[in-house]
């Protein structure tokens, strides 16, 4: 008898507890799905913020630079600008709009990597299917009412 009780027992949490998970699922799906997608709003604003910093200090140390020498401001200048050179003997290259572009790409590039992955997952987008919560809704609630009818334990008979 007591080996009866603690199958009853184990029965009844194991679909209790399965019922209930797939009941709350169906309930707070939208939640779960507005979460996921928060979060990955969260890493992209942090991964920008970290890009931004990084810019930030190669700025700095740019400026600190020319502060340090007021020479590399005149070497710098002709080449930023696109102005001629004032020294005849100094060869600056001239960027063209294509190599530029491919420059910037792979600049890019990166950070283009890091936002492609998804938001949600794919099982919880699944899951968010209007037709697909309702069958995880019922399929809960019926294996609680299954564990609360079948293996709530019994008044014994007889027995005062």
């Amino acid at each position: 008898m007591l080996r009866q009780g603690i199958f009853h027992l184990f029965f009844f949490v194991v679909f209790f507890s399965i019922g209930a998970v797939a009941l709350g699922a169906a309930v707070l799906c939208d939640d779960f799905v507005r979460y996921c997608r928060n979060e990955h709003l969260v890493r992209e604003a942090q991964l920008s913020v970290q890009r931004l910093k990084s810019l930030n200090a190669d700025y700095d140390g740019l400026l600190e630079q020319l502060e340090k020498n007021p020479d590399l401001l005149k070497r710098i200048a002709p080449a930023t600008l696109g102005t001629e050179p004032d020294d005849p003997n100094a060869i600056y290259p001239k960027a063209r709009a294509q190599e530029l572009a491919v420059a910037r790409k792979a600049l890019t590039e990166p950070a283009d990597r890091e936002q492609t992955d998804a938001p949600v997952p794919a099982w919880l987008q699944r899951c968010s299917e209007p037709t697909k919560r309702i069958v995880l809704f019922i399929a809960g609630a019926g294996l609680v009412l299954i564990s609360l009818v079948s293996f709530t334990p019994q008044e014994q008979q007889g027995r005062p």
